[in-house]
């Protein structure tokens, strides 16, 4: 249920928070994974890859705690079950649960850590991995 009055940006918020939460520990897990599995033979070269996208959810996870606290917006409880995964915040001293089903939450994970690995989603953007960057010189 959503606490009565609460804004759409404040919804995007709370759905932002959960999202880069999860983010990060992905990110962290991966990074860990790559150091100690000795299967890579450059990791460090990966490893700065993902590290930069982490910062960058770090970074955007920072924004968004500001933003909780000057809308004055708690998330106290994180669940995730078989189904999805859900919040119960306070928004201004209301009580409100948000609940996103895993693939809508799976997909905006994944369209959100390819951005921020700068791996541009080939949604309006130009680009897609394996074409080059700029068009080719005429040599004519």
């Amino acid at each position: 249920m959503t606490a009565p009055g609460i804004t759409r940006d404040e919804l995007a918020l709370i759905k932002s928070y959960l999202l880069l939460q999860y983010i990060h520990k992905v990110f962290e897990r991966d990074l860990r994974i790559m150091e100690e599995s000795g299967v890579f033979k450059t990791p460090e070269l990966y490893m700065e890859v993902v590290a930069g996208g982490d910062r960058q959810a770090l970074t955007l996870l920072s924004g968004v705690k500001r933003e909780f606290k000057s809308r004055r917006i708690r998330v106290y409880r994180i669940l995730q079950d078989e189904r999805g995964i859900g919040a119960e915040y306070v928004c201004r001293g209301y009580t409100g649960e948000m609940n996103i089903l895993w693939p809508a939450f799976r997909s905006e994970m994944m369209a959100r850590m390819k951005a921020y690995l700068g791996l541009v989603p080939n949604v309006g953007t130009g680009f897609s991995p394996g074409t080059p960057l700029s068009p080719p010189v005429s040599t004519t």
